[in-house]
């Protein structure tokens, strides 16, 4: 088996080790940096070369390496890289001494590896370097201090990184492994001062992650091997919401097991698994809903239109502020935006492998929820949580989707049918056609501008499927979804009269989740398309005419900063080649600021051509500006494939997207060129994962309006296009 991180079993922990869950359970309540140094025999531990764990989120070896155990999830995004920047700025490593791993999982609560920001540990929305950087920058110092005191207290003086050595080099850091018998005799401080250097923060470092990537010792979900394992396929009901009535025949090479909503196949190899699993799909007896309004694209939108207009429904009010009526407005506008449903469409499919006995549960997963797999397998097989142990593997990609754990039951209940290991891997099908998929959206925008060239009246409805609804998680005084507004609720435009409504596009089992960027992905389509148009019917400059609206008392510079500085990146308001226009779009999101320009023209064959993004992004203090970088990116890309291709739609509950051959995704030569100027700033950091994606389609929309005239409300741009027509 590869090595990879947490998969040492409790019991074979070297001796004078503290154990995982003797760590947890002896985590203080509520405790964020749990530092305990009761561990014993040190001098022992570095004479037998063991690494030494100090308190949750560091561990130092013999060799002085230092590893730090984060509690997010590495899945390219590079906070494996970013939060060892930190703790390797507090102590002043040496970069070639640092190390980064996942912690391990835990189902207590509070959760020592939880996110800060909301206690669980997940990874998603943007969160992770907002949650970690003062608690690993936190945790670091203490270290520091702590094996200061160590080395003052071993060879007396007065002791500093830089004694005996050059401050550059950490002189202590090079003796951190004699110290630690003496550390743990020492209690920590509880607090720590805050280093002010910027070796690390601020500078763009290898990542940690790369070279095992590279050289193939990585470990992803689907290369984990376990001893005796088999291998795991499954045969979704092809409607929404049918059960399994009849199973078919067992085939000799495989076993079945009804997983209720679906037919798992095990059986010894992974190609085996699925070429049964294609073979018995037409054989398995399906219970259907008599009933797939709630599953049907075409029901659904009519549904929809009818709430958008509805006077006698009763929406959830966001905001609400002055006399919103935008007739009174000397420019006014009334525009619908529609955005369908959307597939995660990572490049590793869904796979968990899972080891299930009857007083213990092992798991291995590409997961981004850790918290939610423990009461997963306790739900499944009664086991309690301190008998399930999660290993997280690397990722080949999220975006939101890996924080459910449906794949990780379906693996818990193969494992129990058949006794034995299993690794189960859906086909890219499966993947596609039972998705937690991103909701789909109607939003209608009226609104205003006064004679003074600034926005002044806004009445905005949402009507988009419920996350949270589906899952039974709100309470009747606030049924808005987790984000259903983020993007237009809280924005950094002064519109002084406005009313923000949400309303739950339901009945609606079409099965959802949080897709990168989640509400701002479909808010900030229609509320930065809809203030184009109207500065556009004002006869406005749509970039002067953002900046004026979040002037006044009340500006935000931040918000004003990254809209000159896309202005100036950009050339806005130069001379263009004939046939080019630009657009832009702006957001306020995920504790960050963008604003992104978009450079337009039409192809051969009409069609949109986007031929330069240009992107400006506060986000507080930057920790690796590559990184930020590369995830604008990405951001800008992924965003770009959306709002050209991408949707799923649903016919009687039947998925009509089921591969990447109708869901193209942008090819090498037609990526535009990318300008990124991040905007310096000495605010807390801010996310960015999912910043680069919302501001795409409203920019490309804004600039083909201004070449073309025609105004672009739905997405995607061109729906029903497969991989070679794109």
């Amino acid at each position: 088996m590869k090595d990879h991180v947490n998969t040492v079993p409790e019991g074979d922990l070297p001796a004078g080790s503290l154990g995982r869950r003797a760590f947890l359970q002896g985590a203080t309540a509520g405790l964020i940096l749990p530092f305990a140094f009761g561990l014993t025999n040190r001098a022992a531990q570095a004479a037998a070369a063991t690494p030494t764990m100090i308190g949750a989120y560091i561990r130092i070896a013999p060799d002085n390496t230092v590893t730090v155990v984060i509690g997010s999830t590495e899945m390219g995004q590079g906070i494996m890289t970013g939060l060892a920047q930190l703790v390797a700025e507090e102590l002043q490593l040496n970069w070639a001494q640092v190390r980064g791993e996942h912690a391990p999982a835990s189902a207590l609560w509070p959760n020592p590896y939880g996110n800060p920001i909301f206690g669980a540990q997940l990874t998603g929305g943007s969160t992770s370097m907002m949650g970690w950087y003062m608690p690993m920058r936190t945790a670091g110092a203490i270290v520091r201090d702590t094996l200061l005191a160590a080395a003052a207290t071993k060879y007396g003086g007065v002791w500093s990184l830089g004694q005996g050595g050059t401050v550059t080099d950490g002189a202590v850091s090079h003796r951190f492994a004699e110290l630690l018998d003496v550390a743990a005799t020492i209690t920590p401080p509880s607090t720590a001062t805050i280093g002010t250097t910027t070796r690390f923060i601020g500078k763009t470092m290898k990542r940690l992650d790369v070279p095992a990537k590279v050289n193939g010792s990585a470990v992803f979900g689907m290369d984990v091997k376990v001893p005796g394992m088999l291998f795991g396929a499954v045969v979704h009901c092809p409607t929404l919401g049918g059960t399994v009535r009849t199973m078919p025949a067992k085939p000799a090479n495989a076993t079945l097991v009804n997983l209720t909503n679906a037919v798992g196949v095990v059986a010894a190899d992974t190609w085996t698994a699925m070429n049964v699993a294609r073979s018995i799909q037409s054989r398995i007896v399906w219970n259907l809903p008599a009933d797939t309004s709630s599953t049907d694209s075409a029901q659904l939108d009519a549904l929809g239109q009818s709430l958008l207009t509805s006077t006698t429904a009763t929406p959830f009010i966001g905001e609400q502020a002055g006399n919103p009526d935008p007739n009174s407005a000397t420019t006014h506008i009334d525009a619908t935006y529609s955005l369908p449903f959307l597939i995660h469409a990572a490049m590793e499919v869904m796979n968990c492998t899972a080891s299930v006995t009857a007083d213990a549960c092992e798991i291995w997963a590409p997961t981004q929820g850790q918290q939610f797999v423990a009461p997963t397998v306790q739900a499944l097989t009664g086991l309690t949580p301190d008998k399930v142990t999660v290993h997280t593997t690397f990722l080949g990609g999220g975006f939101g989707r890996k924080i459910e754990t449906d794949y990780i039951g379906q693996a818990v209940l193969m494992s129990q049918a058949v006794g034995r290991p299993v690794k189960l891997i859906w086909s890219r099908e499966q993947d596609f056609t039972r998705d937690m998929y991103r909701p789909k959206a109607l939003i209608r925008v009226q609104a205003g501008a006064n004679a003074e060239k600034a926005m002044t009246h806004l009445v905005y409805r949402n009507v988009s499927a419920s996350i949270n609804l589906q899952r039974g998680y709100t309470d009747s005084q606030n049924p808005e979804d987790t984000g259903a507004l983020a993007g237009a609720i809280g924005m950094a435009y002064n519109i002084p009269n406005r009313r923000i409504e949400f309303l739950a596009l339901a009945p609606c089992d079409v099965p959802l989740g949080y897709w990168r960027s989640v509400g701002e992905s479909y808010n900030t389509f229609a509320v930065e398309s809809a203030i184009d148009e109207l500065a556009l019917a004002a006869g406005l400059d749509p970039l002067a005419f953002r900046k004026t609206t979040m002037g006044g008392p009340n500006a935000d510079p931040r918000a004003i900063g990254v809209m000159n500085a896309v202005q100036t990146l950009s050339g806005w308001g130069s001379a263009l080649p004939a046939g080019r226009a630009r657009g832009v779009a702006f957001l306020k999101g995920f504790g960050s600021y963008i604003a992104v320009v978009a450079e337009v023209s039409k192809s051969r064959a009409g069609e949109i051509q986007v031929n330069r993004f240009y992107a400006a992004i506060d986000c507080g203090t930057v920790v690796n500006p590559g990184q930020v970088t590369y995830q604008m990116q990405g951001g800008l890309l992924h965003g770009l494939s959306a709002a050209m291709w991408h949707q799923q739609t649903f016919v009687h509950g039947k998925a009509q997207v089921s591969n990447f051959n109708r869901y193209p995704i942008i090819r090498m030569g037609q990526v535009p060129d990318i300008q990124v100027k991040l905007v310096a700033s000495t605010a807390a950091p801010g996310g960015v994962g999912e910043t680069g994606v919302p501001c795409v389609a409203p920019a490309i929309a804004n600039a083909w309006a201004r070449l073309t005239g025609v105004r672009l409300r739905s997405l995607p741009f061109y729906p029903g296009r497969t991989m070679g027509d794109a």
